[in-house]
């Protein structure tokens, strides 16, 4: 018995670890991000990262075929309509938003995205939201006004507040359909997640070559979008998958909260974007809230459908 539970305990922390190491990396995109856009148009970009993580996935789809052809026939329209809102417009807005947001800024109109799904969650099931929920929105809605309230119109323009309205609302759709997807049980994590990626992919890079034309990238940029697509989505997602046959969805859901702190973080180190004290506070009072807020609605275990969190990866 003594043994079993050390191995339980044992496997939980392998899994936070791993978990962790994930949002690691899908912090660090904001960054490589935001160093790429310079050299790289916003949608191509998009496209090219998500196309190429797709290709890292089609193996696996390939072997799982039998399961897909299923997925599509059962719910071919649900998955659809995830790859439309999770990959095409909610990382093309994100990819566009960041040419004129800063990444903390960007990070943390998203992180806002699970309060918002969390009381939709509650109204459709017309629960009524508890103590730690409402405590939640207050919490993370205080944290915002704390960090908004001194920022100086230098810290974004007009612009870049509109594409990160509409990957907000793009964020938030998706957290929603990933939720009836996982319901409907259509098919295994990798397959959801290989032919959703699949289509907001397509989706990408046809309107990128379309608006932006046809790019001419350095090595460099090649083994950004590389990296990226590689290592901070294809690996990173099976990883994250990996966790959450231990995780329960309120622990994956607490670390993947981090993200704000460690992309503010990171962007203070790699981008030079300063914050002050009440501006900080605010990143904590976000991230605090948002998880709270979720609490109610995370299952006991980990969850068996597209294995997206609530804030896109970046």
């Amino acid at each position: 018995m003594t043994d079993s539970k050390e191995r339980k305990v044992v496997r939980r922390g392998e899994a936070i670890g791993l978990a962790l190491v994930v949002t690691f990396l899908w912090s660090t995109s904001w960054i490589l991000i935001k160093w790429g856009l310079p050299s790289i148009s916003p949608l191509v970009f998009a496209g090219l990262r998500y196309s190429i993580a797709f290709l890292c996935l089609a193996p696996f789809l390939w072997l799982r075929r039998r399961e897909a052809r299923q997925a599509i026939r059962r719910g071919g329209s649900l998955l659809l309509a995830l790859g439309v809102t999770l990959y095409a417009a909610t990382q093309g807005g994100q990819f566009l938003a960041l040419g004129h947001l800063e990444a903390t800024t960007l990070s943390l109109c998203l992180s806002m995205t699970a309060v918002g799904v969390a009381l939709i969650s509650l109204v459709g099931r017309r629960e009524a939201p508890g103590r730690l929920q409402w405590l939640g929105v207050a919490v993370a809605a205080a944290g915002a006004l704390a960090y908004f309230t001194p920022r100086e119109s230098s810290a974004g323009t007009p612009i870049g507040y509109v594409f990160a309205g509409v990957t907000v609302v793009a964020n938030a759709a998706a957290s929603l359909l990933g939720r009836r997807v996982n319901r409907a049980g259509l098919a295994s994590p990798v397959v959801v997640t290989a032919l959703s990626m699949g289509v907001g992919a397509a989706i990408l890079l046809t309107a990128g070559l379309i608006v932006e034309g046809v790019p001419r990238l350095s090595a460099a940029s090649w083994g950004l979008i590389a990296w990226l697509a590689i290592i901070n989505t294809a690996l990173s997602f099976t990883m994250w998958n990996r966790s959450l046959q231990t995780l329960t969805a309120v622990e994956s859901s607490v670390l993947n909260n981090t993200m704000l702190i460690q992309v503010a973080l990171l962007a203070w180190a790699f981008l030079s974007e300063t914050h002050n004290p009440l501006e900080v506070a605010g990143l904590v009072l976000v991230a605090a809230g948002t998880a709270f807020a979720q609490i109610r609605r995370a299952s006991p275990r980990g969850s068996h459908g597209p294995a997206q969190p609530d804030r896109s990866d970046g």
